[in-house]
């Protein structure tokens, strides 16, 4: 009743008449000795005292969830549904066929893959897992790493023909730069001289909301790109994109896999990221030094 607002959509989840319900929660009322929900013929609201048996309710249900996962997982292979989402160019390009790997591996499981780049409330929207590039927020959610990405600025080599080629952040002044909206710091890019950071805001003519259509622009010859390694590792080594300042590269960002606390995690999900950190810890083929990406441990944390 609480979620759905109403007796009557209450009602309807349940497949029960709405004066059913009601009866339902007159009796438990009558047995707890105190009143539960305030009910006009226009509104209803929760009391204090239904706040605080709701939430304890809600922390049983989840306990016995708990339970019933548990006796499972030592019984049978993982198995059910797992809701993913996973920014759209590294989930294109890499989660799809990790996917698809794990899920042969896997026939019990079912895999719902959600792309996008906004900000996912994984508790909120229903999902199981997140992957996230970048500087975690601070939350109550658990994050176990699965890899690094270094981030660089390229651009073609007829571009920086034509342009000349920079050699410190501030050069950027007076170049074309290719904008991905999807960028953390927002109009800056962060570059780094000497351990401290170095920001430059760059300007272009070109702006999108994918790491994919800026290395597209960037193969173009439209300007400057600032991309993920993953993103470009293989027009770069094909010489098609050149890296240009190297030295000022900001620090690298974390790859992260994201999912609720929870003291019994169910095997599915379990399984799943298990597989994510030894498919991605140690990749070379999105590494533009060619050096193999160890991942200590990939622990658990609180971001």
């Amino acid at each position: 009743i609480v979620a759905a607002g109403s007796f009557k959509g209450a009602a309807e989840h349940l497949g029960i008449s709405t004066a059913l319900a009601s009866k339902y929660v007159g009796r438990l009322e009558d047995r707890l000795g105190v009143r539960l929900l305030n009910r006009t013929t226009r509104s209803l609201s929760i009391t204090e005292n239904g706040e605080v048996y709701h939430q304890r309710c809600l922390k049983l249900l989840e306990d016995f969830d708990d339970l019933e996962a548990a006796v499972q997982d030592r019984q049978a292979a993982p198995k059910g549904r797992i809701r993913v989402t996973a920014p759209i160019t590294f989930g294109e390009m890499f989660i799809t066929n990790a996917a698809a790997d794990f899920l042969n591996q896997h026939p019990g499981i079912t895999l719902d893959l959600n792309l996008t780049d906004r900000y996912v409330n994984i508790v909120e929207e229903g999902y199981d897992l997140a992957v996230r590039i970048g500087d975690l927020k601070d939350s109550s959610l658990i994050a176990r790493r699965l890899a690094t990405t270094r981030i660089v600025a390229c651009a073609s080599p007829d571009y920086l023909k034509r342009r000349g080629t920079p050699h410190h952040p501030r050069d950027l002044n007076g170049q074309d730069c290719i904008i991905d909206a999807n960028i953390q710091t927002g109009a800056q890019w962060m570059f780094r001289e000497k351990g401290n950071p170095f920001p430059a805001r760059p300007a272009g003519r070109f702006r999108v909301n994918s790491a994919r259509a800026v290395r597209e622009a960037a193969l173009g010859g439209l300007g400057i790109a600032l991309c993920p390694e993953f993103a470009i590792g293989d027009e770069v080594r094909s010489g098609r994109l050149k890296t240009i300042l190297e030295t000022y590269e900001p620090s690298v960002l974390g790859i992260f896999a994201v999912y609720p606390h929870n003291r019994h995690l169910a095997s599915k999900i379990r399984v799943f990221v298990k597989y994510l950190h030894q498919r991605f810890s140690a990749r070379e083929d999105w590494s533009l030094s060619g050096e193999e990406k160890s991942i200590e441990k990939g622990g658990e944390t609180r971001p």
